[in-house]
């Protein structure tokens, strides 16, 4: 047994012997699809990975507990056993006015939180009136052209209370400050808004 296998695992483990027993006798190639398992790098997935595979793990370092740096358990100490996943439905169309009907409508049936679609101009960085806007108006998402839209957009939904994801891509900066100047015109500080704001490409 290595010596990681000796530090890192229990008396139960050990007792029903190693990971090649396991593929031995209990694993069935047969059981298995004619595939090739790969991550998206192509380097090949095993069937099954064990602490002794991990060279020079060390627990508190590498793993460390729920809640405590690195986080890769998660980052609150309780997980879901303390508080549910947040449910959001991606929303977003036509005006700011609209959205903020749909918005109140999901909140009203049991969403707890919100993810913002916003629409293609809005994601390129570009007015709704900008000539190569024309025809993607609203269409994909909503239109968010200045911090009155996302005033609209977030009217009689307390952002204290509510956590909003958006999918920024490029102007992720200035969606983020359109929705902290709301949050403000609220009268909400900005220590009590949250909520992921991401970019993709």
């Amino acid at each position: 047994m290595t010596e990681i296998e000796q530090s890192t695992l229990g008396e139960g483990f050990r007792a029903s012997g190693s990971k090649q027993v396991w593929l031995d006798e209990v694993h069935s190639p047969e059981g298995t699809r004619n595939a090739l398992f790969t991550t998206v790098s192509s380097a090949p997935v095993e069937p099954l990975y064990d602490p002794a595979d991990i060279a020079g793990l060390d627990y508190m370092r590498d793993l460390g507990y729920p809640g405590r740096y690195p986080f890769t358990r998660g980052v609150y100490p309780t997980m879901y056993r303390g508080r549910l996943w947040t449910m959001r439905q991606f929303a977003g169309f036509g005006t700011a006015q609209e959205t903020n009907q749909r918005f109140r409508f999901l909140l009203e049936h049991g969403e707890t939180g919100l993810s913002l679609a916003l629409d293609l101009p809005t994601l390129y960085g570009r007015d709704s009136d900008d000539p190569r806007s024309e025809g993607e108006v609203g269409r994909a998402g909503v239109a968010v052209d200045t911090v009155l839209d996302m005033e609209r957009l977030f009217e009689s939904i307390p952002l204290h209370r509510v956590t909003t994801s958006m999918t920024t891509n490029a102007p992720a900066s200035v969606l983020l400050a359109f929705y902290l100047v709301t949050a403000e015109r609220q009268g909400v500080a900005w220590d009590q808004v949250g909520g992921p704001s991401r970019t993709t490409f």
